[in-house]
């Protein structure tokens, strides 16, 4: 049997997904992006899944590509082909993902931080675009990270490949929040118990929403949104949130303890 490398739990509707290969600073090799895709196409489908955690053990978060597999590697091998369809699944997840950094993130594990919906680090936690200091480039994640950082940001540290700090991480949109460590839990715990109090379909659709391409005019977007407001104000998700806010009750959906 192969070794577990990422492990999956499931608590009051939170999904959490662990890295678990401290040996190798949890970086991205095969077997972990194997299990890594499983377990998140098993919180995607699962119906009693209401947001996912991405976190890990060890001091490290994520390295990123697994450097010795890649060594005399071709693409297929070195996971260029397969590690996209992680960051899309992450991206596209229609439940809200969380990264919970206790540690620094390097190359593709800050494309993982990226392509979640929040981002929670300890203040201690360092980030660094790497990949020009060993002759490559910051291709793939560069499609998560570049819609989070501001410019001006992403031109220094894709260039330089210097390292940061979670405060400027927060500051130029690669995190939500940088806490003190032993505040972490409670932080990520406070931004899955608000994602919880959201509709499930509501959620999916207003991800959706905030990955849409602009519309061509100003008039066609006024109509696409007057649509998917229509829909879920009429759907069996709204109408229950509506009668709860008159009830004063949790809807339905909300976990309970």
């Amino acid at each position: 049997m192969a070794e577990e490398l990422v492990h999956y739990t499931l608590e009051r509707g939170v999904a959490t997904i662990t890295l678990d290969s401290p040996h190798n600073r949890n970086a991205l090799s095969s077997a972990v992006r194997g299990q890594l895709r499983d377990h998140l196409a098993r919180a995607v489908e699962d119906p009693a899944v209401r947001v996912i955690v991405l976190s890990h053990t060890g001091p490290v978060f994520c390295s990123g590509m697994d450097l010795k597999e890649s060594r005399g590697a071709n693409a297929q091998q070195q996971g260029v082909n397969e590690f996209p369809a992680i960051l899309e699944r992450i991206w596209t997840s229609p439940k809200p993902v969380v990264a919970r950094l206790a540690g620094p993130a390097r190359a593709g594990g800050v494309g993982i931080v990226a392509a979640c919906d929040i981002a929670v680090a300890s203040v201690d936690a360092t980030f660094a675009f790497t990949e020009v200091r060993l002759g490559v480039v910051p291709a793939v994640i560069s499609v998560t990270v570049l819609p989070r950082l501001l410019p001006r940001a992403a031109h220094e540290l894709f260039l330089t490949g210097e390292k940061f700090d979670a405060r400027r991480a927060v500051e130029i949109g690669l995190l939500n929040s940088a806490v003190g460590a032993d505040e972490l839990d409670a932080e990520v715990r406070r931004y899955t118990d608000m994602l919880a109090l959201g509709g499930p379909n509501a959620l999916a659709a207003t991800k959706a929403m905030l990955r849409r391409a602009p519309a061509s005019s100003l008039a066609e977007d006024f109509a696409d949104m007057l649509e998917l407001s229509a829909r879920h104000f009429a759907s069996e998700e709204g109408q229950e949130g509506i009668r709860a806010f008159a009830e004063k009750r949790s809807p339905s959906w909300v976990p309970q303890d």
